[in-house]
């Protein structure tokens, strides 16, 4: 099966305006794009959260390290 050519658009596009109006589909594009904006966000903000983590973590290794380097030279 392959892609839809011009035609095939063409009356989906038709379709889709007999089914929900000239007025429904920019609030519904709208709708689609502010969902679209905010799974993003989520995604960066999640992908933040985990560098900063990471950093976290590395800084208490080497704090651990540190100390017991500290703890092994006065032995």
């Amino acid at each position: 099966m392959s892609m839809p050519g011009g035609t095939e658009w063409l009356l989906i596009a038709l379709v889709v305006l007999l089914l929900f109006g000239g007025k429904k589909i920019p609030e519904l594009a709208k709708g689609l794009g502010s969902g679209i904006k905010n799974f993003k966000k989520a995604i960066k903000d999640d992908e933040d959260e985990i560098v900063q983590n990471s950093k976290a973590d590395e800084i208490e290794k080497k704090s651990e390290s540190s100390s017991e380097k500290n703890e092994t030279k006065q032995v």
